[in-house]
């Protein structure tokens, strides 16, 4: 009997704990608050800017070619140096140009003899006319003598000035100043006059950037140069924190009809020469400035299906979804359009656990308050 009586109240004892577990996992469950990093939109002056990339030129360029034919007797300079406007480059052999000249200079000094020894008889001549000694006839053969004598000289002259020309063509020197390519011939080969390229001179300094912009963005150009002269910056992709500032400098008079786009050039000082031909740079034009704007960091902005938005920390601790109209982007910040006032806190770390009208946690890692000074 005793045994009978136990088996009952162990059996109530059981299905008691079970109703009592069962109470509990019906207890709802709360999400726990999601930990995030928040920044505190601020205004700040921010420049409007047109982007581009650009292909950097030299703002002159000049091959060098012998304008004569000739063994290349002297290489008066190092690949890669830089030269000034007229220092010597190359030396040709001068000595069949200089007994071409000496040639020249001696036909000359031989016709003057003739050409004096004509005039000399045709004066006399002349005179015998007036005498009556001689006919005009024969004193006009020997004033034809004198002029022909004389057109030998000018002819001579005109050889001479050609032969110093072709000797002073052996000696070439830099026609403007800038940095010296690959040198193509080394000394001691026979070049051809206007054949074979010797070496290639860069002005660096000024430099230019080529670019184009769409046809839709000119307006916005031909505003701002009516109002002063467009900053241009030109930044090397993979040098960080290089950055060159110039001047707009040239518009093309056409627009390219098969891309719709047109043709810019951007000046360039250049001074540390950290810009180099052919070399691709991301530009930036200063359009206009954008005083007081509100901004935020750039992370913070969301794209959803109904179009950019971002969380806004409220003061209860909960998240708020935002749709705001973002504009520039400029060094890491966005210009809110519409949407969200200066001073508001939102999310720019961890939206992803965010939902919204949900509870937040700050974090305390490093980037919370506010988004710093921008650069100009």
């Amino acid at each position: 009997m005793p045994q009978r009586v136990l088996v009952p109240a162990f059996l109530i004892t059981v299905a008691l704990l079970s109703a009592c577990s069962s109470k509990k996992d019906e207890t709802p469950r709360t999400s726990p608050p999601a930990l995030v990093v928040l920044a505190a939109a601020s205004q700040r002056d921010v420049p409007v800017l047109l982007r581009a990339i650009g292909t950097m030129e030299a703002s002159e360029s000049v091959t060098i070619k012998t304008q004569i034919s000739g063994e290349l007797t002297r290489v008066a300079f190092r690949e890669g140096q830089d030269v000034h406007k007229g220092a010597l480059l190359f030396q040709i052999d001068p000595r069949s140009y200089q007994a071409v000249l000496k040639k020249a200079e001696a036909a000359l000094a031989r016709d003057r003899v003739v050409m004096e020894n004509a005039k000399t008889n045709y004066e006399r001549y002349r005179q015998l006319v007036k005498d009556g000694i001689v006919t005009q006839e024969q004193a006009e053969s020997y004033r034809t003598a004198a002029d022909s004598a004389a057109a030998s000289v000018a002819a001579d002259q005109a050889e001479i000035e050609n032969a110093r020309a072709q000797l002073s063509y052996c000696t070439i020197t830099a026609p403007i100043g800038g940095r010296l390519g690959v040198l193509v011939v080394d000394r001691g080969n026979v070049v051809k006059a206007n054949d074979t390229s010797l070496v290639t001179i860069n002005k660096l300094s000024p430099i230019n950037a080529v670019f184009t912009i769409p046809e839709k963005n000119f307006a916005e150009i031909k505003r701002a140069m009516a109002a002063g002269r467009l900053v241009v910056e030109a930044e090397v992709p993979g040098a960080a924190g290089f950055r060159e500032k110039g001047v707009l400098s040239f518009i093309d008079n056409t627009v390219d009809a098969t891309t719709g786009t047109i043709r810019l050039k951007a000046s360039f000082e250049n001074t540390r020469k950290s810009l180099w031909p052919g070399q691709f740079v991301n530009l930036s034009i200063t359009l206009a400035m954008r005083n007081s704007a509100v901004v935020v960091p750039s992370q913070a902005i969301q794209t959803g299906q109904k179009g950019q938005f971002v969380f806004v920390a409220k003061a209860d601790g909960t998240a708020e979804i935002r749709p705001v109209a973002a504009g520039p982007v400029f060094q890491g910040v966005t210009v809110i359009e519409k949407g969200l006032q200066s001073g508001e806190q939102v999310v720019i770390d961890g939206q992803m656990r965010v939902v919204p009208g949900g509870k937040i946690e700050i974090s305390k890692k490093a980037g919370t308050g506010d988004v710093g000074p921008v650069k100009k």
